[in-house]
């Protein structure tokens, strides 16, 4: 197990020297230890047929069809960039259904936003929904990526190692100015007592407190505030492209699911019931 602690050392190293995200990084890592774990053998000893019999473990165990999937990718990138070494693993686990993005409302925003809680975790949530920000972006947001005048983001090496512009609102502008008034440029805008990155998990943390103080009962999570982002920005009667845009989907049909969400037509539509 040294030796395998040794070589996903090294593995997360070559990953970082090919740009790949920190957060990326991370899932990947947890994948290869409960692999290593769990098949608990010399790495150069382990075949296709130890990976597809951990894979088929992990499916009678009923883990989600995405997580067995990205198991499978995580471990056949590992040995080939590790032992240059490839694995066909023909096996296709189904995927999920998909399903429609769950959006907040712009009234439960406002009770949200408006519940009692400190005046970081208040701004924090405003401006993810108002920028349609991932949980990566607003943790690794640096008052440098900031423009004032412009009410832009210049979001850095963002989802897919790609810089991306989005936008956000002249609303919460003066009080996000003030609140960072004594940080220098490099600063996070939101960061930890000691000035660290904050943890993917306290911004979960966050956002599900602020959803129990609004009593808000939907399945939301803190991606669905870029769900509402895009759905609102469609009810307002932005072009589909602009949304795409700033969301910085590469597909149109990524974008396309919140046109399912938000329908005109729909809503003007009335039950037969009387």
């Amino acid at each position: 197990m040294q030796e395998n602690l040794f070589q996903l050392d090294y593995f997360q190293k070559l990953l970082l020297n090919r740009n790949y995200s920190p957060r990326t990084i991370e899932i990947y890592s947890n994948c290869l230890k409960y692999f290593f774990h769990i098949v608990a053998k010399d790495e150069k000893l382990i075949t296709e047929n130890n990976i597809l019999d951990f894979l088929l473990a992990l499916q009678k165990k009923d883990r989600a069809p995405k997580t067995i999937n990205l198991y499978k990718e995580t471990i056949k990138t590992y040995f080939s960039m590790i032992h240059h070494k490839s694995f066909n693993i023909a096996t296709k686990f189904s995927k999920e259904a998909r399903k429609l993005p769950i959006v907040l409302s712009r009234l439960e925003l406002e009770t949200m936003f408006n519940s009692p809680q400190n005046k970081k975790h208040r701004l924090l949530l405003m401006l993810a929904y108002s920028a349609g920000l991932r949980i990566s972006e607003v943790r690794s947001l640096r008052l440098q990526d900031i423009d004032f005048a412009w009410l832009t983001i210049h979001l850095k090496w963002a989802k897919g190692q790609k810089d991306r512009i989005t936008i956000f609102s002249q609303k919460i502008s003066d009080e996000l100015k003030n609140y960072c008034a004594h940080k220098t440029w490099s600063d996070y805008v939101f960061e930890s007592e000691r000035g660290w990155m904050l943890h993917p998990r306290t911004l979960d943390n966050v956002f599900n407190h602020a959803l129990s103080k609004a009593w808000i009962s939907k399945p939301a999570t803190f991606h669905s505030l870029r769900h509402s982002f895009a759905t609102h920005l469609l009810e307002n009667g932005t072009d589909i492209r602009y949304v795409q845009s700033l969301l910085w989907h590469a597909n149109i049909r990524t974008t396309q699911i919140y046109t399912k969400v938000t329908n005109p037509m729909l809503k003007n539509i009335q039950s037969p019931l009387k």
